[in-house]
C-alpha cells in the first residue's frame, strides 16, 4: 500500500534518489537491478508488506512498503529469495535505502506507531522455496533512520550492516515491521575483494576481503625472493603492509611490474632491484640477458673483483729506480717512478727485496739491514733502508704488484746495485766504564756504525788526570794505540778522577773525530772501602725502613678508601674518577632543521655488506625485526638485532624511523640498549642494535613464573634503575617505561629500550615536557602526566614503580582487567596496586614511594639505586613479606556467576579464570562440585596436575576469593 496521501515512489524517481555506484564490491543481490517480480515472500500475506511497481525509463522498479500505524500488535515479515554465498565470502554487507515517516504526522490514532524495523538472517545449504518459518531467523540489527520524513520532503536513509561468520551455501534476509510506516527502496547484498595485483615484483591473487587476512604471493617471472612475499587484505578490500621483496635474477632488470632481460652490451650480475649496467672497460660486448661481460684478450679480473669491475692488464716494471745515500751513517733512500702500465687498479703495490753479492754468489740480506717501512706492500714509490755496511755491494729489486699480477708470466721488476764506501772511519759515540779498581779502570766504547768484516780499525785513546781547583791545568795526555774497542788502564792513582777521549783510525792511519770527553773515578784504598761499606749498610737499613713506611702508608690509605667507598654506597659506580665530569646533556634530534645532520652526528654508518639477516623475531611499526650478524674488525661476526624499514616508505616515515637511532646514539651505559649503528646509504634503511637473547622482560617473566628468587628479581630491578638514573642525569625523560620496553640478555642483564615516545626535558624551572599529542600508556603513567600531559623524571619514577610491580608479579598485567577509565578513577581516589604475592615488604614500600601523588616527594633515581644497593647488600632484609590480601590481588569473575550467584559448576568456574585446560584434570581427581573446590589446599592443587607456578597461583587466588563473598566488590587499596 502507498503511504498516506503521498505518492512516495514517484517522488523518489523524479528527484533522482537512486544513484549509481562504482566500487570494488561483488554484488550477491541488488533489489534495484532486478527487472522482474522480486519473488519475495510476505507474512502475513495480506495487510503486511506490499510490493509497489514503478516504471523508470521504460524499466520496472520494485519497492516494498508497509504502513499499518493504526493497528497494534503488528508483526509483518518480508523475506528475500535464496542468496547464494560465494566460496570464501564468510562476511557480507547489507546496504538498505529506506524512508520512515514521523509517527506524529498521524495524530492520536498512531499510538502504536513505531519508527524502526528489524533485519534478520537465516543460513541454509539449499533453497527452501516458500517454506518460510520465522523461527529459523536470527536478528542482525534494528534499523533506525537518521532522518524522519515529516512533510512532503522525503528523507531517504542509507544504512549498511555487516554480517559475519557465514558458513553455509547461502542465506535469506528478512525484514520485520512492528508498526512503522516504512518504505524499503533498495536492498543490496555484497562482499568486498582485494583485486589481483602486482606489488614489489610479486603477484597476489584476487582475495575475498574478510577480517585482516595474510595472502602469499608469487614472484613474477625471472624474479626471486629470499622469503615468500606476503601482503594483507583488509576488510575494506585494500592491500596493506606488504612484507618481503622479490628481486630480478641476474641478467634481468626491473621494468614496471616485471623483470626484463638486459639489452646487448649491458649486464647485471646479482639478484637485486638494480638496473642493468653498460659493460665495463676492456670487456667484450655482451649478448642479451648477460650476467657478466668477459675480459678482452690480455686483460683480466682478480678473483676478488666483482663482475661489475673493469678488466685490467698486469702492471709493468717500476721505472727510474735509484739509490741515494742519506746523511747519517748506513742509510740509503731507494726511489722509483710508477710503471707505464698500471691497469688503472687501486690495489697497485710494490715489494722490495735485498741481496748481497760478492762476485761469485748472492745471498739475502735478512736481518742485517733494516727497512724503515714494511717492504712487502708499499703504496709509496720510495723507502729508506738503514744499518747498511760500508764497502759491501747491495742489490735491490723492486716489483710492482696488483690483483692481476698472477696472470703475467714475467715478473714486473726493476733492479739497482748500491754500495756504501765510507773513506772516513766511524765516530766513537760513547765510552763505558766496565770495571773500577783503586789503580785500574776497564773501558769500552761504541761506534756510529759497524765496521765491515774485512776492515779492521785501530783506536787512539787519550787520557789525563783531572786537576783539583787551584792547581795548574796540565793538558798533557797519555796516548795509547789499540786494535780493539776495549782496554784496561793500570798504574792509576786511587780515589782519583781521570778524563778520557777516543777516536777511530782508518787502516791507512787516517784519524776520525774524537769522542766527547768522559770522566771516570778510581776506587779508594782498603780503609775507605770499609768505611764506605758501613755507609752502604746504613743506607740499606734506611732504605728498608722507607720501604716499610711506604707499605704501611699504602695499607692505611687503602683502608680509608674502602671505608669511604662504603660510606658512599650505591652511588660509587656513578662517581668513579673517569665519570666525575658531568654527563653531556641529551640533544633532541627534532631540533635539527635537517634530521640527517642528527643521524650523521650521533650515529655510526654501517656498510650494508657487513649485515646479514637470519630470522624474523618480531614486527615493528615500520617493518620487520630480524636476528642477524654483523661483521666487525677484531671481533668477527657479532649477533645483532636489525630493525628494517618496509618498502614503499615516505621520506617522513624514514625520518621517523631513524629518529630513534639519533636518540639511542647519544647513550652509552651498560643498562641502556646499545646502538651498533644504522644503514642509511642504502635503499632499505636499517637500525642495528645489540641482540638481547631473552627478549622483552614481561614475556621472559611470564615464561619463568616462580622460577626466580626475590633477590634475583631485585638485581634485575637494580639494572633498570641504573639505566634510568643515567637517562635522568642526561636531562632525558623516557615516557614509556614498562617491562615490555626492557630487554633481557643471556646473563639476565636488563637494558632499557624503545625510545619511540621519549623526549628531552625542556630547560625551564619545572623541567617538564608538554606532549604534542598521541596515546599515553595509562597503566604506567603518573597522574599529572595523564591529566596535564606533562612529563618529568618524576613521572618516569612512577612508571618505574609499576615496572617493579610487574617484575615481582612475574609479568602480570598492571590493574588486571580494569579499563583505562577505571584505572584513572582508582588512582585519583588514592587507591594503589596491592603487593604481589611473596613480595618483600621493603620492595613494596619503595613501590608506594614511587606512587606518591605529589611528584616532588617521590624518590629520585639516584635514591632508588642507593636503596636497591642497600637491599642487595643485606639479603636478610628481603625476608619480611608484605601483607597479601587475595581479595584485591586478582580481579577475575571468580566469586560468582554473571547473575551474582555462586558458580553452578567447576567447568564454569575454570572457564571464568581462563584455566579451562584443567577441566579433565579436576574431573579425574573427582572434583565435581564447588563445595569440593572450596576445600582444596595448595598441595591438592599440585596433586591434581597443576604444575606451572603461575597457574597454581591463579587457581589458589580464586579459591581464596571464593571463600569471601565480598571479594567481588574489592578495590585496589594501599
Amino acid at each position: 500500500m502507498a503511504l498516506r496521501g503521498f505518492n512516495l515512489f514517484a517522488f523518489l524517481v523524479v528527484n533522482g534518489v537512486f544513484l549509481s555506484r562504482q566500487s570494488k564490491e561483488e554484488v550477491l543481490l541488488d533489489m534495484r537491478s532486478l527487472g522482474s517480480e522480486l519473488g519475495w515472500l510476505t507474512l502475513p500475506y495480506e495487510n503486511g508488506w506490499e510490493i509497489v511497481q514503478t516504471v523508470v525509463n521504460g524499466s520496472p522498479l520494485y519497492t516494498y512498503s508497509v504502513c499499518n500505524v493504526d493497528s497494534s500488535d503488528q508483526d509483518n515479515w518480508l523475506r528475500t529469495t535464496f542468496i547464494q554465498r560465494r566460496s570464501g565470502a564468510s562476511r557480507v554487507s547489507v546496504e538498505l535505502q529506506f524512508v520512515v515517516r514521523d509517527c506524529n504526522t498521524f495524530g492520536s490514532s498512531s499510538v502504536a506507531c513505531k519508527e524502526t524495523f528489524n533485519l534478520f538472517l537465516a543460513e541454509a545449504d539449499a533453497d527452501v522455496g516458500t517454506n518460510f518459518r520465522k523461527g529459523q531467523f536470527r536478528k542482525v540489527a534494528t534499523i533506525a533512520p537518521d532522518e524522519i520524513t515529516q512533510g512532503n520532503v522525503l528523507k531517504v536513509n542509507t544504512e549498511t550492516k555487516t554480517v559475519g561468520s557465514l558458513s553455509k551455501k547461502g542465506f535469506y534476509l528478512a525484514f520485520q515491521d512492528m508498526g512503522a510506516c516504512v518504505a524499503l527502496l533498495s536492498a543490496r547484498v555484497y562482499y568486498k575483494t582485494c583485486p589481483s595485483t602486482v606489488q614489489s615484483l610479486a603477484v597476489f591473487p584476487e582475495t575475498v576481503a574478510d577480517s585482516l587476512r595474510e595472502v602469499e604471493g608469487v614472484c613474477v617471472e625471472n624474479a626471486i625472493g629470499q622469503a615468500t612475499p606476503r601482503i594483507y587484505c583488509s576488510a575494506e578490500g585494500d592491500w596493506v603492509v606488504p612484507v618481503g621483496q622479490c628481486q630480478c635474477l641476474p641478467g634481468y632488470e626491473t621494468t614496471a611490474d616485471s623483470c626484463q632481460e638486459c639489452k646487448p652490451g649491458y649486464f647485471k650480475s646479482s639478484v637485486s632491484l638494480a638496473s642493468c649496467q653498460v659493460c665495463p672497460r676492456n670487456t667484450k660486448p655482451s649478448s642479451a640477458g648477460a650476467t657478466e661481460c668477459q675480459c678482452e684478450d690480455g686483460f683480466f679480473r682478480s678473483p676478488s673483483d666483482p663482475p661489475t669491475s673493469p678488466c685490467s692488464a698486469p702492471p709493468s716494471a717500476p721505472r727510474d729506480l735509484t739509490a741515494t745515500t742519506l746523511s747519517g751513517e748506513g742509510r740509503l733512500l731507494l726511489s722509483w717512478s710508477p710503471p707505464l702500465v698500471t691497469g688503472h687498479r687501486p690495489d697497485l703495490t710494490y715489494s722490495v727485496a735485498c741481496s748481497i753479492c760478492d762476485g761469485t754468489a748472492c745471498s739475502t740480506c735478512g736481518e742485517r739491514i733494516r727497512f724503515e717501512t714494511d717492504p712487502a706492500e708499499l703504496r709509496e714509490t720510495n723507502i729508506i733502508i738503514s744499518d747498511l755496511d760500508s764497502h759491501l755491494n747491495y742489490t735491490f729489486t723492486v716489483e710492482a704488484h696488483s690483483g692481476v699480477s698472477q696472470f703475467d708470466p714475467e715478473r714486473a721488476s726493476a733492479t739497482v746495485t748500491a754500495a756504501l764506501d765510507y773513506t772516513d772511519p766511524p765516530k766513537v759515540t760513547s765510552i763505558h766504564l766496565e770495571k773500577s779498581g783503586p789503580t785500574s779502570l776497564s773501558l769500552s766504547w761504541s761506534l756510529s756504525r759497524r765496521p765491515p768484516a774485512h776492515i779492521s780499525h785501530r783506536y787512539e785513546l787519550m787520557y789525563r788526570r783531572k786537576e783539583a781547583e787551584g792547581e795548574r791545568d796540565v793538558t798533557t795526555y797519555t796516548v795509547r794505540i789499540l786494535d780493539k774497542s776495549f782496554v784496561q788502564i793500570t798504574d792509576l792513582t786511587p780515589d782519583t778522577t781521570y778524563i778520557f777521549k777516543v777516536q777511530a783510525l782508518s787502516p791507512e792511519g787516517t784519524p776520525g773525530s774524537f769522542s766527547t770527553e768522559h770522566e771516570f773515578h778510581t776506587s779508594p784504598l782498603a780503609e775507605p772501602q770499609i768505611q764506605n761499606s758501613s755507609t752502604a749498610v746504613l743506607g740499606a737499613v734506611v732504605g728498608v725502613a722507607v720501604i716499610l713506611l711506604a707499605v704501611l702508608a699504602f695499607v692505611v690509605l687503602r683502608r680509608r678508601r674502602l671505608s669511604s667507598r662504603g660510606r658512599r654506597g650505591a652511588e660509587d659506580p656513578y662517581f668513579s674518577t673517569d665519570q666525575l665530569k658531568p654527563l653531556q646533556a641529551y640533544v633532541d634530534p627534532h631540533t635539527y632543521e635537517d634530521p640527517n645532520i642528527a643521524i650523521q652526528k650521533f650515529v655510526t654508518e654501517i656498510d650494508p655488506n657487513a649485515i646479514a639477516k637470519h630470522k624474523v623475531i618480531g614486527v615493528g611499526e615500520f617493518g620487520e625485526v630480524f636476528r642477524g650478524v654483523m661483521k666487525t674488525q677484531g671481533k668477527g661476526e657479532v649477533t645483532v638485532a636489525i630493525k628494517t624499514l618496509k618498502p614503499g616508505y615516505s621520506e617522513k616515515q624514514r625520518q621517523d624511523f631513524l629518529s630513534e637511532a639519533s636518540i639511542m646514539g647519544q647513550f652509552s651505559h651498560p643498562n641502556i640498549i646499545h646502538l651498533e649503528g644504522v644503514v642509511t646509504k642504502f635503499k632499505h634503511a636499517m637500525i642495528v642494535t645489540e641482540y638481547m637473547e631473552n627478549g622483552a622482560l614481561d614475556t621472559y617473566l611470564k615464561d619463568h613464573d616462580g622460577e626466580m628468587s626475590p633477590y634475583q628479581l631485585l638485581g634485575m630491578l637494580r639494572g633498570i634503575a641504573a639505566g634510568m638514573k643515567y637517562l635522568s642525569d642526561m636531562s632525558y625523560v623516557h615516557r614509556d617505561l614498562a617491562a615490555r620496553n626492557v630487554l633481557v640478555n643471556s646473563n639476565l642483564e636488563c637494558k632499557v629500550s624503545d625510545f619511540g615516545l621519549s623526549r628531552v626535558l625542556e630547560d625551564d624551572a619545572e623541567g617538564t615536557y608538554t606532549t604534542r599529542g598521541g596515546k599515553i600508556p595509562i597503566r604506567w603513567t603518573a597522574p599529572e602526566a595523564i591529566a596535564y600531559r606533562k612529563f618529568t623524571s618524576a613521572s618516569d619514577v612512577w612508571s618505574f614503580g609499576i615496572v617493579m610491580w610487574e617484575v615481582m608479579a612475574f609479568g602480570e598485567r598492571p590493574y588486571w582487567d580494569m579499563s583505562n577509565h577505571e584505572v584513572m578513577k582508582a588512582i585519583n581516589e588514592a587507591f594503589r596496586l596491592p603487593a604481589p604475592m611473596d613480595c618483600p615488604s621493603a620492595i613494596y614500600q619503595l613501590m608506594l614511594q614511587c606512587w606518591q601523588q605529589d611528584r616532588a616527594i617521590r624518590p629520585r633515581f639516584a635514591d632508588i639505586v642507593n636503596i636497591l644497593d642497600k637491599l642487595l647488600r643485606s639479603p636478610e632484609s628481603l625476608k619480611t613479606i608484605a601483607d597479601f590480601d587475595p581479595r584485591v590481588s586478582i580481579r577475575l569473575p571468580s566469586t560468582s556467576g554473571g547473575d551474582g550467584t555462586m558458580f553452578r559448576s567447576v567447568t564454569e568456574w575454570l572457564e571464568s579464570i581462563k584455566m579451562s585446560q584443567y577441566k579433565e584434570s579436576f574431573a579425574r581427581a573427582g572434583i565435581t562440585t564447588m563445595e569440593q573446590v572450596l576445600a582444596l589446599r595448595h598441595e591438592d592443587i599440585r596433586n591434581i596436575g597443576v604444575r606451572l607456578p603461575g597457574h597454581m597461583k591463579r587457581i589458589a587466588y580464586s579459591i581464596l576469593g571464593l571463600k569471601d563473598e565480598s571479594s567481588s566488590l574489592s578495590v585496589f587499596a594501599v
